[in-house]
């Protein structure tokens, strides 16, 4: 390859090939410090490869800086940030590899669409809070936090560029006279005081990046920078256009003294709050009589599909064909006449909580097999009937759950524990050493199955004991997945490895032919893992069906669009498709039998979308609470059956079952709707729990057990409701 040329002011005549031993494929921007690079590492990994420009490489005072930037990076690398892959700091010119994250910056997605909407707004700031929540602990303070910092991932806003970061126990320190950040953007003390800045000043800019995002401009405006400066200090904020819900929280980041600002735990919990306060108790129908819930039932078109067709999991990011229509105001109208733009962050995942997601890393850890002791679950159950439990088992968090062998597996961050499906007593709990949970235990070569991706085990546990029987140890950076009773996983270098569920013994190790380093799904039902990648442009994906057992490709193929799978029914594989703003814009069918694809598209862009289907009719939850039902047979473009606006903020993957779509929202609520005509027809009170102060991106989803359904609540609780009954939940 030739080597890339740059033109422009200041722009540098050629541009390294490599840095290390990364191929540079493309510029993704320049800055004034370096220019990042789009690059692929030698398993197909894409990667985002900052190089210093040459003249600040010379200079041992940006070298250090550039060093305290990729230990900062690297220090809060995480679920908020682009993870650093490599870096060298001492190179002639030094660079540092990320993980390449597709989705436009915040400033960017202001000069496009213009201001966001409200529930946006109040989605991205928990976003930010969040992150900001995880740097600091760390003991990192970004110190430019900024719109052009902020990308918004499919997963949520990831915050980058820790170039002026400082660790609390850096040698590095400020020269007396040199102000560092983006005036706009910082805090009074960054002026004043700026050896003294702290964690605080992230805050303030996080309430400037908010009226920003609100109103496409910042709260303290001018165009010379000794003016804005003299505004940050001494001038009241504008927050003319802010939404009146969130301005008084967005005034209390911006106050002049760090004292008075919230830490990013209160704003989360205050947005938690907010989230919480519509009244949604008034769509609660009368209760309904039992030959009219039977009529109703009776009337549901997805009862024409198979029990075992229920599929779940959806995950998207990335550009497809059919991005929406301007209506001349900066915002978008969707495809067609009549489409509307479903209002809310692309920071909600279209990832669904799939059966293959699995819990935590792995440790060994105590079996206690005694329910009955001090502090163990308290129940409200009578035997065979709904049931309560508060598990006092350790972890926080909303239980993951999952049914199988007549029991309940749960797990939470710190623990795993199983429950009597009849009515809720502890049946055995083991410790795990792991600060989060991804999904619900697996059951898997008749052994449960505790994992999450990026954990260092992988074990196989005894459902009636809590046992280990087994136990492996994984390579850094193994995803997994489950397909019947074999663990797929997926390792750094790009293979593929098939685990024996039973007994943890490999059967088969090979790569994907033409994946590189594959995203992998399975969904419950089907005995086929699919291997999806995308092209870098996002016009196509391709889609790998693997046997799992064997590792053998039953087929592939190449669509068009950039497609994400979220279940597979009667031999078919479906798809969302996403445009370059991850919203969801069509659903996609592939059936490989015949090789037929149909593409059916959404009654709008529907943004942190996740979907499931049950006989010809797909069902779609977005963020911000829109439920529709889509029939893909009727007619050429087939036929949008209802929509319902459910008030949920953020909702889980929904889960059909008789007639009826299950749903549970981040504040505990379980909500019942008719699959036959989209009617609310029952919901449980919201369970938020005193110390609960995150908001769920992606709540767990509600598990069928019997004639019940099983949820679980921020507050810890797991329970059950009658199915037949939920207006009287």
């Amino acid at each position: 390859m030739a080597p890339q040329r740059n033109t422009g002011a200041g722009a540098e005549p050629e541009l390294p090939e490599y840095a290390g031993h990364y191929r540079l494929e493309s510029c993704l921007g320049s800055g004034g410090m370096g220019v990042v690079h789009l690059a692929r590492s030698t398993s197909g990994m894409r990667l985002a490869v900052k190089v210093v420009h040459a003249e600040f490489a010379r200079d041992p005072e940006f070298r250090g800086r550039f060093r305290q930037e990729v230990a900062a990076a690297r220090r809060v690398s995480g679920a908020f940030t682009a993870p650093v892959v490599d870096a060298d700091p001492e190179a002639a010119r030094p660079w540092m590899a990320t993980l390449f994250i597709p989705g436009p910056t915040l400033s960017d997605h202001v000069k496009r669409k213009g201001p966001m909407p409200t529930e946006q707004l109040r989605r991205l700031m928990a976003g930010l809070a969040e992150a900001l929540r995880d740097i600091h602990r760390v003991g990192v303070v970004h110190r430019d936090l900024k719109p052009s910092n902020v990308l918004l991932a499919e997963d949520g806003p990831k915050v980058i560029d820790f170039g002026i970061s400082r660790p609390k126990d850096s040698e590095l320190r400020t020269e007396t006279g040199k102000l560092i950040g983006t005036p706009p953007f910082m805090a009074p003390e960054q002026f004043r005081r700026p050896r003294e800045v702290g964690p605080a000043a992230d805050i303030f800019a996080l309430g400037s990046v908010m009226v920003h995002a609100a109103t496409g401009r910042g709260p303290f405006d001018s165009d010379s920078p000794y003016v804005v400066a003299y505004q940050v200090v001494h001038d009241e904020p504008d927050l003319t256009g802010v939404p009146e819900g969130l301005a008084p929280l967005v005034r209390r980041c911006l106050a002049k003294e760090p004292e008075d600002r919230p830490t990013p735990d209160e704003l989360m919990r205050e947005l938690r709050s907010v989230a919480a306060s519509y009244d949604t108790q008034a769509f609660i129908p009368a209760q309904r009589t039992g030959a009219e819930q039977r009529a109703g039932e009776d009337r549901a078109p997805a009862e024409a599909g198979a029990e075992a067709g229920e599929g779940e999991g959806a995950e998207a990011g990335g550009a497809s064909a059919g991005a929406g229509r301007s209506d001349g105001a900066g915002r978008r109208t969707g495809r067609g006449p009549g489409r509307r733009r479903v209002v809310a962050l692309t920071a909600g995942s279209l990832g669904l909580a799939l059966l293959g997601a699995l819990v935590s890393v792995w440790a060994s850890g105590g079996n206690d097999q005694s329910p009955t002791r001090k502090g163990e679950p308290t129940l409200t159950a009578a035997s065979g009937s709904a049931w309560t439990a508060r598990p006092a088992v350790g972890g926080e968090g909303m239980p993951h759950c999952a049914y199988g062998a007549g029991k309940v597996f749960c797990a939470r961050p710190g623990v795993v524990f199983a429950l009597s499906a009849s009515d809720g007593a502890l049946l055995w709990r083991r410790s795990v050493d792991t600060r989060s949970t991804s999904g619900p235990p697996v059951l898997s070569g008749g052994l449960v199955q505790p994992y999450t991706d990026g954990g260092s085990r992988l074990a196989g546990l005894d459902p009636a004991t809590g046992r280990q029987v087994w136990q492996r140890r994984l390579p850094a950076g193994t995803t997994v997945r489950y397909a019947g009773d074999t663990a797929l996983l997926a390792s750094a270098d790009g293979r593929v490895t098939g685990v024996d569920g039973a007994n943890g013994a490999t059967r088969w190790r090979s790569a994907v032919p033409g994946q590189g380093m594959p995203a992998l799904d399975a969904f419950p039902g089907a005995s086929t893992a699919f291997a999806t990648r995308t092209s870098a442009d996002g016009t196509s994906t391709r889609v790998t069906a693997v046997d799992p057992g064997t590792g053998r490709v039953r087929w592939d193929v190449r669509l068009g669009g950039w497609l994400k799978p979220f279940a597979a029914q009667d031999g078919s594989v479906f798809f969302l498709a996403v445009d370059s703003a991850y919203g969801a814009t069509e659903i996609v069918r592939y059936s490989p039998g015949t090789g037929a694809t149909r593409r059916v598209a959404l009654p709008a862009v529907l943004d942190g979308a996740h979907a499931t289907v049950r006989g010809n009719v797909v069902y779609v939850l977005a963020t911000g609470g829109s439920l529709d039902a889509v029939d893909l047979e009727s007619g050429r473009s087939g036929k949008h059956l209802w929509h319902l606006e459910t008030s949920v903020s953020r909702g889980s993957a929904p889960v059909v079952r008789r007639g009826r779509v299950y749903l549970t929202a981040s504040d505990g609520r379980l909500l019942a709707v008719d699959a036959g005509n989209g009617r609310l027809v029952g919901q449980t009170p919201a369970r938020l729990g005193a110390n609960s102060a995150e908001v769920m991106s992606t709540p767990p989803a509600p598990v069928p057990v019997d004639t019940r359904v099983l949820a679980a609540a921020p507050d810890g609780t797991v329970f059950t409701v009658d199915s037949g009954n939920p207006s009287a939940w």
